[in-house]
C-alpha cells in the first residue's frame, strides 16, 4: 500500500525515534508499504518518520544512481532497523540532496565520504558495514531521520533564509508533489 509522505513542519520528523523491537506490529508489512511508498515517489530512501512512525528504521535503494555509471561502487538496496553510526571518516564532499518531505528544494550538503553503521535487518540479523560514496551519503541522510535532522539543517542561514517562503509554502500544503503527501502539525 502506498503511503503519504508526510511534509515539512511536521513534528514528527523533529524527533528522535524509539528503538524497533521483534514484536513491533505487522514489522513486515510496513517495510514492503515502505518500499512501495519509496519507489512510486522516485526515491532512493524512506525512513519511518516519513511515513508517521516515530521509529528507529528506514531503507534505501542506491541503485538510481548506478544506472547511469556516474557513480563509482555497487548500488544497495537494504532495510535498517535501530542503526547506529559508529564512524564517520573520508574527505567531506558535496552533494545534491533532496528529500521526500521537502519536495522541489534541493541543496549541495557537505559529508563525509565514508562511514561505519551497526544496524538489524528485516529478519532482526545484526551486521556491521562500511558503506564509501554515494551509498555512505543515502544512509547518513536516512539515518539523520530517525535523529530529527533534515537536510536543510546542514545548510547556511543564508540559505535557510532564501528558502524560507519555500518551506513555509511546503508546511502549509502549497505544495505539488508527484506521489501522496500529506500536511500534519
Amino acid at each position: 500500500m502506498i503511503l503519504p509522505i508526510i511534509a515539512f513542519g511536521a513534528s514528527i520528523l523533529r524527533k528522535k525515534c524509539v528503538e524497533v523491537t521483534k514484536d513491533f506490529p505487522d514489522l513486515d508489512i510496513l517495510i514492503e508499504n515502505m518500499w512501495e511508498t519509496m519507489y512510486a515517489a522516485h526515491g532512493v530512501g524512506l525512513a519511518a518518520p516519513q511515513i508517521n512512525q516515530g521509529i528507529r528504521l528506514f531503507l534505501i535503494d542506491t541503485s538510481p544512481f548506478f544506472d547511469d555509471n556516474d557513480s563509482e561502487g555497487i548500488p544497495l538496496k537494504a532495510v535498517f532497523i535501530n542503526p547506529v553510526i559508529t564512524l564517520q571518516d573520508g574527505d567531506e564532499w558535496l552533494f545534491n540532496e533532496g528529500c521526500l518531505s521537502i519536495p522541489d528544494i534541493r541543496e549541495d550538503i557537505n559529508r563525509r565520504s565514508s562511514i561505519t553503521i551497526e544496524y538489524l535487518d528485516e529478519r532482526f540479523q545484526k551486521h556491521t558495514q562500511t558503506y564509501d560514496g554515494v551509498t555512505a551519503r543515502v544512509i547518513m541522510h536516512e539515518y539523520d531521520h530517525l535523529n530529527g535532522v533534515l537536510f536543510i539543517d546542514k545548510i547556511s542561514p543564508l540559505r535557510k533564509r532564501v528558502l524560507k517562503g519555500k518551506l513555509t509554502d511546503i508546511s502549509k500544503g502549497k505544495i505539488k508533489a508527484n506521489y501522496k503527501m500529506k500536511i500534519i502539525k
